[in-house]
């Protein structure tokens, strides 16, 4: 079996878990308020703006014989540069205060994820980040055009207020398969390991920013 196969079974319980959070439940059927739309826009500001900065510091972690990873990573952060700036503008789409937003500290969950990345690349080995990924991308193939759609209907908002929702859900789709073949290059046990055990860790983290988001059903607002 092909390692993308394997962490993707490893991993599944822990997926799976995540998936039924409420909140990205209601998400995904259209069924939250304005307001926790928002709350989630927020937090993805304050983890999105690092993901830059984590890559780079990954590539410049990783070991030589990791070379052509280290290569790759140049690939990603081209396409992730400023992604940020697209959720301060749709907040803002949404009548939000995108200022407030960026100067605002994040909630404890996202503090502790965002540390956690960090923590990965600097302590238990730079490859763990690419377990970080399978999560953010992985959860946005699967949800994040569909729940863009079904809010956006319900909110009745424009399309500008969801630049990262609709373009994560779409270019991810192309991340995935470039994602699973850098995956597949991984032969060594430890690299592996290294990569199932941080998404076990990531699936928990982020699922923890969802559960501590308000979750104001739609008709309550």
């Amino acid at each position: 079996m092909a390692f993308y196969d394997e962490l993707l079974a490893a991993t599944e319980a822990e997926r799976n878990e995540l998936l039924s959070i409420p909140f990205i439940q209601m998400g995904a059927a259209g069924k939250l308020s304005l307001d926790s739309y928002l709350a989630f826009l927020a937090q993805a500001y304050h983890h999105v703006k690092h993901t830059v900065p984590l890559l780079m510091a990954t590539g410049g972690q990783l070991p030589e014989r990791l070379e052509w990873l280290r290569e790759a990573i140049g690939e990603y952060i081209e396409e992730e540069m400023g992604h940020q700036e697209w959720i301060l503008n749709d907040i803002e789409a949404c009548g939000g205060d995108k200022e407030s937003v960026r100067r605002a500290t994040p909630l404890p969950a996202t503090e502790l994820m965002v540390a956690y990345a960090y923590d990965t690349v600097f302590r238990t080995g730079a490859v763990g980040f690419f377990g970080m990924v399978l999560v953010l991308e992985g959860t946005s193939v699967a949800l994040a055009t569909n729940a863009a759609e079904n809010i956006q209907r319900s909110l009745k908002l424009p399309k500008a207020a969801f630049s990262y929702l609709t373009s994560h859900g779409s270019l991810d789709v192309g991340h995935v398969d470039f994602y699973e073949n850098l995956m597949n290059r991984l032969d060594r046990d430890e690299d592996r390991a290294k990569v199932v055990h941080a998404a076990k860790m990531f699936y928990r983290l982020y699922g923890d920013i969802f559960r501590s988001l308000p979750l104001i059903p739609l008709e309550e607002q």
